[in-house]
């Protein structure tokens, strides 16, 4: 299956200049895709299809168009990969559901404590040496 994290901006833009040149038929035969209903891309006044544009896209970022299958059955949200990459997209399949997060109240805050002075450590006033837990040197004794 392909991935589209590579696709940027510039390369669906890539994808709708040689769907401009090709023209929609031509276009859509040459990559092996069928227009799909109401899934649409607008940009400059102009609507696209969005899944062959998308596929297309991949090919500009990767070197290897999309396949057909791979963009059907809603396994690719178009309209989301699209939409992040600041186009405007339509349509049945256009956009993922979107999760919500659980709203939270939210929470009361405390004046934060002080933390407490560490304490310096006992030495024997003998040796000078540091005092282990028992408070007996074992050194001096």
């Amino acid at each position: 299956m392909a991935t589209f994290s590579s696709v940027t901006r510039p390369h669906v833009l890539s994808a709708i200049a040689e769907h401009d040149d090709r023209g929609a038929g031509a276009f859509l035969k040459l990559y092996g895709f069928t227009p799909t209903p109401g899934v649409t891309l607008t940009h400059a006044g102009a609507t696209y299809d969005a899944t062959a544009i998308l596929a297309v896209a991949h090919r500009y970022a990767t070197g290897r168009a999309a396949l057909p299958e791979e963009m059907g059955g809603g396994k690719v949200a178009v309209g989301t990969l699209l939409g992040k990459r600041g186009f405007e997209v339509s349509g049945a399949r256009a956009a993922a559901p979107a999760r919500r997060s659980p709203q939270r109240a939210p929470r009361a805050t405390r004046p934060r404590q002080a933390a407490e002075p560490e304490k310096p450590t006992p030495v024997c006033p003998t040796c000078f040496m540091a005092l282990p837990a028992t408070g007996v040197c074992d050194s001096c004794g």
